[in-house]
């Protein structure tokens, strides 16, 4: 018993650390840089644990993600769902990638998830950029995502977490 509540409190500690990453001010020319963390860490939950982490956990993660970051409700909620269901369709195959595969198919999902993101923006009449350096996020976290998925797969381990 005692156990299951300990992994419990290893997930939602993993997830406030990527909240707290995601709202760290950073200068303007680097905001398009910044690693999507919370996209990460649920793409990694997912992916590890997807009988436990699901559709509506990422609900619950992109309503408090739009919170955070005063963005219209609902708005990171749809991606996340949307992004929660592709990774748990795709969670045994995940597994077996080598890092590299996995950074590539990591750069594909953030990128829908930056994309849908962007788009549900300018329908809401939020923003008018037609620019498409907000994919930068992207490519920052395939390139994060090897050392993430070690440290969260090593903190699953050490904790037990199942």
């Amino acid at each position: 018993m005692q156990k299951r509540a300990h992994a419990i409190w290893v997930i939602f500690f993993s997830f406030f650390v990527a909240y707290l990453l995601a709202i760290v001010p950073f200068p303007e020319w680097a905001m398009n840089y910044r690693p999507e963390w919370v996209p990460m860490v649920l793409i990694y939950w997912v992916m590890a644990l997807p009988y436990r982490l699901g559709i509506g956990s990422a609900w619950c993660a992109g309503l408090l993600l739009d919170i955070l970051e005063g963005s219209t409700l609902g708005l990171n909620a749809i991606s996340l769902v949307i992004l929660a269901y592709v990774a748990m369709s795709l969670h045994q195959r995940m597994r077996m990638f080598t890092s590299l595969q996995q950074s590539g198919l990591i750069f594909a999902l953030v990128g829908l998830n930056l994309m849908l993101c962007h788009w549900l923006q300018i329908v809401t009449g939020q923003t008018i950029n037609v620019s498409l350096l907000f994919l930068m996020a992207a490519l920052t976290s395939a390139v994060i995502w090897p050392s993430l998925f070690q440290l969260l797969r090593q903190i699953r381990r050490s904790f037990d977490v199942h």
